[in-house]
């Protein structure tokens, strides 16, 4: 009913109006008394073996939501409670952008995919900062910075540095943006110097703090073979704690067979089913190049539990959700949690039984052992 709801609404008001009203209105549940217990109750699915140790954080599950859903840090507690293990909110740029003009996100429902163009709008650093000052212990906040669009490519690792430096204290980790803007063409670090270049002066601010918050990378799915391993490289080589593979697609090369028209909606960078087997193929050169020693959070085209289960087959550590749950909600979540569980449960099960005597041994009469002299 509410998926059928939700369809109703982005037909009436289009998807980024829908997404905003989705957002509001779990702010409100959120503030209602017990309205987070409410919504624990209701969506999530909690499991021991459910559990995940990365980061040297416990996450509750290794399901979270992806950066751009709730990008200004206003519902993450209320996405905790339902059921997420974690949430990453962003992209953060120094200054608020209000971004292009509208309608800048469009759904492609034949083809289960989002094309958006928002160019990384979002209320600001001042404004998160406030809203991560309070977050609840136990709720794993991750945060994608990024550099303000009419910030020069010369000076935009001082545009990283200062959004990273002031929530240091409030994030639990942190992903540096270097995929795709959803602005058109725009620039995109692909060599070594240049990605160093933004790392460099994180590493250093993070070694003269008491405490470590880890650093990944966000690759675009469009980076070439090469270059996919090129940054793959730069985690083995430097301080950094791991990758997240991948963001949105800006190419329409191979995708010839959508139902979508994609000239009809425009530029922009498209989510969704259209990106599955691509992300999951970064995700696995990324695990194969670092031999499956670094972390990697896989994001991009999952839509079932299925695609979920193939991209931690292909070495994610942990995953994130964002047209998946577009298109099935928290279902998807719960369906997935659930497969885990079942899956654990049964991979357990024959040592479980291999440890419980058998009838015929029960049967067999026991000598006495006399205790030595």
């Amino acid at each position: 009913m509410i998926k059928a709801l939700l369809r109703i609404l982005t037909v009436l008001v289009g998807p980024e109006r829908t997404h905003s009203l989705v957002v509001r209105v779990l702010r409100v549940v959120g503030h209602l008394p017990a309205g987070r217990w409410m919504l624990r109750k209701i969506y999530a699915v909690e499991h021991p073996s459910l559990e995940r140790e990365v980061f040297g954080m416990r996450f509750k599950n290794p399901i979270g939501l992806a950066a751009g859903f709730d990008r200004n840090a206003e519902a993450y507690r209320e996405f905790s409670a339902m059921g997420f293990g974690f949430v990453e909110i962003g992209t953060v740029t120094p200054r608020p952008q209000s971004g292009n003009p509208r309608p800048r996100v469009f759904r492609l429902n034949a083809d289960r995919a989002i094309v958006n163009r928002t160019g990384l709008a979002n209320k600001g650093l001042d404004y998160v900062m406030a809203r991560l000052r309070k977050k609840p212990e136990g709720v794993i906040v991750g945060c994608n910075i990024g550099k303000n669009t009419i910030t020069p490519v010369e000076e935009q690792a001082a545009d990283y540095l200062k959004t990273f430096r002031n929530l240091y204290q409030h994030a639990d980790y942190f992903t540096v943006n270097i995929s795709y803007n959803t602005t058109f063409k725009e620039y995109v670090p692909q060599s070594r110097e240049s990605v160093i270049e933004i790392l460099q002066p994180l590493f250093e601010f993070r070694r003269g703090q008491d405490q470590y918050r880890p650093i990944l990378l966000k690759i675009s799915p469009d980076l070439p073979d090469e270059v996919v391993d090129l940054m793959a490289d730069i985690m083995i080589d430097t301080p950094l704690d791991g990758i997240v593979a991948t963001n949105a697609t800006t190419s329409r090369e191979g995708f010839v067979s959508l139902d979508t028209k994609l000239d009809e909606v425009g530029h922009g960078a498209m989510s969704g089913a259209p990106l599955t087997k691509r992300a999951i193929e970064v995700v696995a050169r990324v695990y194969a190049r670092a031999k499956g020693t670094y972390p990697i959070i896989g994001v991009g085209g999952l839509m079932t539990p299925e695609d979920i289960k193939a991209m931690l087959d292909a070495g994610a550590t942990l995953v994130q959700l964002y047209t998946g749950f577009v298109y099935e909600g928290m279902s998807l979540v719960r369906k997935t949690c659930k497969m885990m569980i079942a899956e654990a449960e049964a991979a357990a099960q024959p040592a479980e039984v291999a440890t419980q005597p058998t009838e015929a041994a029960l049967a067999q009469p026991t000598e006495d052992i006399q205790p030595e002299k």
